[in-house]
């Protein structure tokens, strides 16, 4: 991942890298919910979830500066931390995000036709990784960017 030093405004194509730990707490706290009322409430837990579903794919395919949790994380706590000394390549995140719209996608089909065990299980999985990178900052979708991006001998 190559950091570049901040000038005047970010650039699309790079992030702040405290955007992407908030991002992923908030999805890891959406994903809990999820898990927690989706037996009980069926309609809330599935519309949350396919809330969480709509956020991973703008912000896989349209923008991750124009997300939810961008515009929260721009409008609340921005002010308060000030620029960061370096942005990250927008690239890696974004296929992290690819790859939650694709599992939480399979999890929301999996409870919409009664398939329980996978659509907790996917569910489950989802949450763990956001909850990893909200905890820690390793992102487990930008570590298999790298490793599918990696540079192939000629």
């Amino acid at each position: 991942m190559r950091k570049t030093r901040i000038s005047a405004c970010p650039l699309r194509s790079h992030l702040d890298p405290r955007l992407l730990r908030f991002s992923a707490g908030a999805t890891a706290s959406v994903l809990a919910v999820v898990l927690l009322v989706v037996d009980a409430l069926r309609p809330l837990g599935l519309f949350l979830l396919a809330s969480q579903v709509a956020v991973f794919a703008f912000t896989a395919f349209v923008s991750f500066q124009w997300s939810l949790w961008a515009q929260i994380f721009a409008r609340v706590v921005w002010p308060r931390i000030g620029a960061p000394a370096e942005l990250e390549d927008a690239r890696p995140p974004r296929f992290a995000q690819l790859i939650g719209f694709v599992v939480t996608t399979l999890a929301f089909v999996a409870f919409a036709f009664g398939i329980d065990v996978a659509g907790y299980s996917l569910t489950a999985l989802a949450f763990a990784v956001t909850a990893l990178n909200a905890a820690t900052g390793l992102c487990l979708g930008c570590k298999a960017y790298q490793l599918v991006r990696r540079p192939r001998p000629a």
